[in-house]
């Protein structure tokens, strides 16, 4: 049992981590979003790609180095891409939702464009933390180790995070 509220413990500071560094990030891209609408004349659309991928960048820098800074950094190649590929689907899923709300629905007042480009930003976020922690900033391996001052007794290891 103590390891698994251990484990629950984890999974909740790093939910809090993400939400963290992805709260940040929400705001970059609203204020990106916004600052777009208001100083070009790009379709609302496009305008939201731009903020999207001001935030994606802004992301993996504090993924990389606040709330995954523990995992695994030997295949940073391959972190990237797989970061890469995620957050295109997430940015296809976040800029989605705007699309239909803009050219389905014909919502795309200031307000209603900043409503659905949230509720976006929400329904990608769930698919990219999930992506993130499975696929891209993976857990360190773990190995059983004696514990110290010899061999443990039967049944008794402990876990250790590879370095």
């Amino acid at each position: 049992m103590e390891q698994g509220s251990s484990g629950l413990r984890r999974l909740f500071g790093e939910a809090a981590k993400f939400g963290a560094v992805g709260g940040a990030g929400v705001l970059v891209n609203l204020g990106v979003f916004n600052l777009v609408r208001q100083t070009t004349d790009l379709q609302v659309v496009r305008a939201s790609v731009i903020a999207t991928v001001v935030a994606i960048v802004f992301n993996y820098v504090g993924f990389r180095y606040f709330t995954y800074r523990d995992r695994d950094k030997s295949g940073r190649t391959r972190e990237m891409s797989l970061f890469l590929l995620f957050s295109v689907i997430g940015l296809v899923i976040e800029n989605g939702v705007l699309y239909t709300a803009t050219y389905g629905f014909g919502w795309d007042s200031p307000l209603q464009s900043n409503v659905f480009k949230f509720l976006g930003i929400g329904i990608a976020t769930l698919f990219r933390f999930w992506s993130y922690r499975t696929w891209v900033f993976r857990a360190l391996p773990v190995r059983e180790e004696p514990v110290a001052g010899g061999t443990p007794a039967a049944g008794e290891r402990t876990r250790q995070r590879v370095p």
